[in-house]
């Protein structure tokens, strides 16, 4: 009954927010509450689930709460002008290596594992020049949620730490085998990227025009920009990213005191704080609440034991004189149980499941891990409504999640496939 309720309420939530029913604060929100009901737990047993969700996602709601002022402070002061002015030009207004070029730059900046920095990073530098050529910001939000993707399964990566630790293994074992895949699915991400290139070509052309910066400025943007403090925003940037690579300070720590540094020494007056505060408080206020919202979610799921039903009955569908197949299952479902399972939900409850399964029948348990990861909050975090980040995402991308969900899914199980057959004819799994 559980399982059902839960797999009820899943369907029920993407159902709400992809035909635009209800929002999806509101959906995160009423969605699990209403089944909660229905399963038979009382208010005060609902709140409590809510409240256990809630406090394990708040040092991630603080961190993208000031993470986002603190990039919207740079944005402000002018930090990325030059950077942008010098992709316009390189590229010479062609959609098509913009759109590559995306690509490139996410893949190497998601070297460091962490989602949350790269959206950050990469779409504060390029949503500017989508935006100056017109091209669709879901091709931003998509091409950088695909380019995460491969380059996510790294061992020091969050999803790849749950995997090692549950299989009580290492890296050498889980990602090493899994290089081939993982080769593959960036061939197959620059592909798309080239596809969708193709395609923004076509329907804008070549744009030739020389960008200028304060030719694109409104009266507001120019009076906050700050030139003259170009070099030590920058410092304070590399700074920020290498301490928060080297995990020296708490993440969220780290990012309210840099915010408040940044807002401090480029904007020393109340009143031009406040306009940066007020420019920004509504996708500030956008992005943290549905951080809450979804730990709401994710807390009742939890505590009222749906995810572990739906685990067991995942399991169960499985038939004994098939089970030769599982790597491959799983590694095929991979993509489409980050819809369903958060990861720690996944790896710590459907993983273990899984390996023992496999080992009853004489398969190396391991197989299960490395399937897993081409795909479950790997390839599908930046599409996943149960990952923080993904709301950063399309937040940046100033794009609605069910559009972006749509636009993307399909190319995001291509990629899960394409390292699949990778993992098949090299070993990392079989048959």
């Amino acid at each position: 009954m559980l399982s059902l309720l839960g797999f009820a309420t899943i369907l029920i939530f993407l159902v709400l927010i992809m035909t635009k029913k209800l929002s999806v604060i509101t959906a995160l929100v009423i969605t699990p509450l209403v089944f909660g009901l229905l399963a038979g737990f009382n208010p005060k047993e609902l709140g409590e689930f809510a409240i256990t969700g809630i406090k394990q996602v708040a040092p991630t709601g603080i961190l993208l709460m000031f993470a986002v002022l603190y990039f919207a402070t740079m944005l402000d002061a002018g930090l990325f002008d030059p950077v942008v002015a010098a992709i316009i030009k390189s590229v010479k207004g062609d959609p098509l290596k913009v759109i590559v070029g995306t690509a490139i730059l996410t893949m190497i900046v998601h070297l460091d594992g962490d989602g949350t920095a790269t959206f950050m990073i990469v779409l504060s530098a390029f949503l500017p020049i989508y935006k100056q050529l017109k091209i669709n910001r879901l091709v931003l939000s998509g091409i950088v949620a695909l380019s995460v993707g491969p380059m996510h399964l790294v061992p020091w990566s969050g999803t790849s730490a749950r995997a090692i630790s549950t299989l009580k293994s290492d890296a050498v074992h889980i990602f090493n085998p899994n290089i081939p895949a993982i080769i593959g699915g960036v061939l197959w991400v620059l592909f798309v990227a080239y596809v969708f290139g193709k395609k923004e070509r076509k329907r804008l052309g070549i744009i030739d025009f020389q960008y200028n910066h304060k030719e694109n400025l409104t009266e507001e943007q120019s009076l906050l920009r700050r030139p003259k403090l170009l070099w030590f925003n920058a410092l304070l940037t590399i700074f920020l990213i290498i301490v928060l690579m080297k995990g020296w300070i708490p993440a969220p720590v780290l990012f309210v005191l840099a915010s408040m540094v940044a807002l401090l020494i480029n904007y020393p007056k109340l009143a031009e704080q406040q306009k940066v505060l007020k420019n920004h408080g509504t996708n500030i206020f956008m992005v943290s609440s549905m951080i809450f919202a979804a730990g709401i979610f994710s807390g009742i799921l939890t505590g009222s034991k749906m995810i572990e039903e739906m685990a067991n009955t995942l399991v169960a569908l499985i038939p004994s004189n098939h089970a030769n197949l599982l790597p491959t299952l799983t590694a095929i479902t991979s993509l489409p149980a980050s819809i369903l399972f958060t990861p720690d939900a996944y790896y710590f409850g459907v993983v273990p499941i899984l390996s023992q399964t496999a080992t009853q029948f004489g398969i190396d348990p391991l197989e299960i891990g490395r399937a897993a990861l081409l795909g479950q909050m790997t390839v599908g975090f930046p599409i996943s409504p149960l990952t923080a980040s993904t709301f950063l995402l399309v937040g940046l991308a100033e794009v609605d999640l069910g559009e972006h969900q749509r636009f993307i899914f399909r190319w995001a199980w291509g990629t899960t496939i394409v390292m699949t057959i990778g993992a098949l004819l090299t070993g990392s799994i079989h048959l």
